[in-house]
C-alpha cells in the first residue's frame, strides 16, 4: 500500500525495503534539528512536499519528485459569501478572525492548510493525489508522551500539540468530517489511544483495516 510520512516517522522506513511514496515536512527547523532523519527521507522517499521557501535553504535534495507546497490565501469577503472556492473547503464564520485559518484543500496548486499538524497537511496531499481510503498511523496527538524517535542524545524539537489543538487542530478535523469525508473520500484512525474523538475520524484495529482495503 502506498505510504505517506511525515518529519521523524521517516525512521520507521529505515531498516525496511519500504520506500515511502510521499515525505511531507512543515517544520522549517526539522532539517536543522534532525539533519540524519532529513536526509534519510530525501534519500529513500519517492515524493517529496516541502514549502516552497524549504526546497531553497536545504542542504540535501530529494533523489524523487518534489511537490512544492504553499499556504492558502485568507477568504475575501466575496469568496466567503459565496463560496466561489470550489478547490478551498473553508469555514465560514465572519466573527472570528482564527476561522480564517482553518480549512481543507483538496488542490494543492490553490495552496493549503497546515493546521499546525503535519498530519493535516499529508491528509490534503491524500486527496490531492486522488487517494479514497485514508488510515492514519500514530495520530495520538499526545504531546506529553513525546515523539518516539527522540531520544535524549538529540536535540528535542518544540511540541505545540496542547497549545493548538482546541484553537485549530480540532475544528480542522471537524471541519474535514463535516465538509469533505463522503463516500469518495474516508478516513480512519488507527491509533487506539488518540485524543480525537470517533465521531470526528473513526478508530479502527489492524484487522478492521485489512477488511476495508480487501473491498
Amino acid at each position: 500500500m502506498p505510504m505517506i510520512t511525515m518529519n521523524g516517522a521517516i525512521s520507521m522506513f529505515t531498516h525496511t525495503d519500504i520506500k515511502p511514496f510521499f515525505y511531507v515536512c512543515s517544520d522549517n527547523d526539522f532539517p536543522r534539528q534532525q539533519p540524519e532523519l532529513f536526509a534519510t527521507a530525501m534519500r529513500l522517499s519517492e515524493h517529496v512536499a516541502l514549502w516552497e521557501d524549504q526546497f531553497e535553504a536545504i542542504e540535501t535534495p530529494p533523489s524523487g519528485r518534489s511537490l512544492s507546497l504553499k499556504k492558502a490565501p485568507r477568504a475575501s469577503f466575496l469568496a466567503t459569501l459565496f463560496g466561489r472556492e470550489k478547490s478551498l473547503v473553508r469555514k465560514t464564520s465572519f466573527l472570528s478572525k482564527r476561522s480564517k485559518d482553518i480549512g481543507f484543500s483538496k488542490d494543492l496548486a490553490a495552496g493549503c492548510f497546515d493546521a499546525r499538524t503535519v498530519m493535516y497537511l499529508a491528509l490534503q496531499v491524500a486527496y490531492h493525489l486522488g487517494f479514497n481510503k485514508v488510515f492514519l498511523v500514530g495520530f495520538d496527538l499526545n504531546q506529553a508522551a513525546g515523539r518516539f524517535y527522540e531520544t535524549a542524545q538529540i536535540n528535542r524539537s518544540p511540541c505545540g500539540l496542547d497549545q493548538h489543538y482546541h484553537t485549530r487542530i480540532l475544528p480542522s478535523l471537524k471541519l474535514m468530517a463535516n465538509s469533505v469525508i463522503d463516500s469518495r473520500f474516508q478516513v480512519y484512525n488507527l491509533s487506539s489511544t488518540s485524543r480525537v474523538p470517533t465521531h470526528i475520524i473513526p478508530k479502527v484495529s489492524v484487522d478492521d483495516a485489512k477488511r476495508i482495503l480487501a473491498t
